[in-house]
């Protein structure tokens, strides 16, 4: 389900790079970099996380990734950062390529969440509700009805797919894409928060209410915020810097302080 959900992110990103008069292929070549940080950084993440649990008696289990063996978070950081490397030394539109990509990773979410589900994995807390789950024998949940946390978290990011595609035909510069979904996974991953049950308890606060990923999260929030808020100035201010460089010329100046 993550292949599947790496194809159908980057498939969609290239119908709107050659829309942007940019070579499909150079989607394909930064999603290779997308796919090893986001394996990368969502394992370390995960061994990070559960280090006490799993690995602190068998370090062989590090380079093993099985049953719920990526953290969401730590993958989308190790993304990020190899992402904008590649873009960095390949002299691409960073953040043009940032819209470009963004909203293939919601959708990416979409079918990495339902394949959750169907592993196990990212359970919820003991639900009453007609649409609660059971998992079979042998689960950590055995016995009790949950909610199906992965699928709201699956669901919220299909609806966030769609606002990004809206926002990317109406945006009014680049970069805003990107900073949207940061604020709308921040937002929709606090909330999905609320409804998981896999966390052990000395890692939560308030009760069990307050989970690590609501701590990324407020931090994820506050970056995308920063950017929305920054980089409209960036584009008004580079006239502005032009122009004081055209003055400078005039009077016969070599520098501007």
């Amino acid at each position: 389900m993550i292949a599947l959900g790496f194809l159908a992110g980057l498939w969609t990103a290239s119908h709107r790079a050659r829309r942007e008069g940019i070579s499909p292929e150079a989607v394909f070549d930064v999603g290779v970099w997308l796919i090893i940080g986001g394996i990368l950084g969502g394992r370390v993440l995960y061994v990070i996380t559960y280090w006490k649990q799993h690995f602190a008696g068998n370090l062989l289990e590090v380079f093993m990734i099985h049953h719920g063996g990526l953290v969401f978070y730590g993958g989308l950081i190790g993304a990020v950062l190899l992402g904008i490397i590649f873009l960095r030394r390949k002299q691409l539109p960073l953040w043009q390529m940032t819209d470009i990509l963004v909203p293939g990773v919601a959708l990416g979410s979409f079918f990495g969440r339902a394949g959750c589900f169907l592993n196990g994995c990212c359970y919820g807390r003991d639900c009453a509700l007609p649409w609660a789950v059971r998992y079979p024998y042998g689960h950590d949940t055995y016995g009790h009805s949950v909610h199906p946390s992965q699928l709201y978290d699956s669901l919220l990011n299909l609806v966030l797919y769609g606002v990004l595609v809206w926002i990317y035909r109406r945006k009014r510069f680049d970069g805003q894409v990107f900073a949207c979904y940061l604020i709308g996974y921040a937002i929709l991953r606090s909330i999905v928060e609320l409804f998981r049950g896999d966390y052990p308890e000395n890692q939560t606060l308030l009760g069990g209410w307050l989970t690590p990923a609501h701590l990324v999260s407020a931090g994820i929030l506050a970056v995308g915020v920063s950017l929305f808020l920054l980089l409209p100035r960036r584009r008004v201010l580079r006239p502005a810097t032009d122009m004081g460089k055209a003055v400078a010329r005039n009077t016969g100046k070599s520098k501007m302080e």
